[in-house]
């Protein structure tokens, strides 16, 4: 008697388990997200909110264009319900992404992966045998960062139906806040006087911001993939310095410091501060999120070129 109510116990805990196996998710799971960096996470966890569980692969603070998957990465990859990267260049260095893509076996055509970056009008590099490669900072102009966000909220629809109005109400409540942002953002570099609106950054980082907000920009080098900070690096942007008699530099929180700070020193210019670009603050600190990276580097720069 008691092997028989066994093995009838066994079977409905199988056919419980097959069950669940074809009932695809539950109204308690979350849908799982994978993210190359932490800007992208960000925006994510925004549309997302409690209905996805999110992984961003490179740390904040860390640089994405060259990095090195960990074990956990490889794993939270392979289980993900949806993979979101940036594309146009980013993830290129070394080629990380795409070796990530294949080990997890999400390298196929119906695979969850999306750009963000899709539709976003590109801006190509500027260096030698370069020029026909996408500048991949396309977020540093806030109207794109909607168009990411867009496409994030368009991707979570997809592959969770259920909560399509969830997704839209947030992208729609963020959307606006971005749009507010972008307005006053050029209302307040516009005060600042044409002759002085120039961006000297490490990276050249903000062609996009510049294009979008009427300001020349400069740099040391063109991407973090390349070689940074060469002899020949920094004397052509300090001959360009001394040239524009430029009030300040800035520094990116994700790049080492020396090389501005060598530029510093060659042309007497100070460093009037740091500025977010491939990743957002840590939490609880400064620039913690896309939009307050964006609110303070826009407060950085009228601030240090006044």
């Amino acid at each position: 008697m008691l092997k028989k109510m066994t093995s009838i116990m066994l079977a409905g805990a199988l056919m419980l388990a097959l069950a669940g196996c074809s009932s695809g998710k539950s109204d308690s799971e979350k849908v799982e997200v994978v993210t190359t960096y932490s800007i992208i996470y960000d925006l994510v966890k925004t549309i997302g909110g409690d209905k996805v569980d999110v992984h961003s692969m490179v740390p904040v603070g860390s640089n994405p264009h060259e990095y090195d998957p960990l074990p956990e990465d490889v794993l939270k990859t392979t289980d993900a319900d949806v993979v979101f990267y940036n594309g146009l260049n980013l993830e290129e260095g070394n080629s990380w992404f795409k070796k990530l893509l294949k080990t997890a076996d999400k390298d196929g055509k119906d695979a969850p992966v999306y750009r963000v970056s899709e539709g976003v009008k590109a801006i190509h590099l500027e260096s030698k045998g370069l020029e026909k490669e996408p500048d991949p900072h396309a977020w540093m102009d806030i109207n794109n960062g909607i168009i990411y966000v867009e496409n994030i909220r368009d991707a979570l629809i997809k592959e969770d139906p259920d909560n399509k109005t969830y997704y839209e109400q947030n992208a729609e409540k963020y959307i606006s806040e971005l749009k507010k942002l972008h307005d006053d953002t050029v209302k307040e570099i516009a005060n600042i006087p044409e002759e002085k609106r120039v961006l000297i950054t490490s990276e050249g980082a903000f062609k996009y911001f510049g294009e979008a907000y009427n300001m020349d920009t400069a740099y040391v080098w063109e991407i973090n993939s390349e070689n940074q900070g060469t002899p020949q690096q920094i004397k052509t942007l300090v001959d360009f310095i001394k040239q524009r008699d430029i009030p300040a530099l800035f520094v990116e929180t994700s790049v080492d410091p020396r090389s501005m700070e060598t530029v510093s020193k060659e042309t007497g210019v100070p460093i009037k501060g740091k500025v977010f670009t491939d990743s957002i603050g840590k939490p609880g600190e400064d620039g913690d999120s896309y939009k307050k990276m964006m609110e303070w580097n826009t407060k950085t720069v009228i601030e240090g070129l006044k």
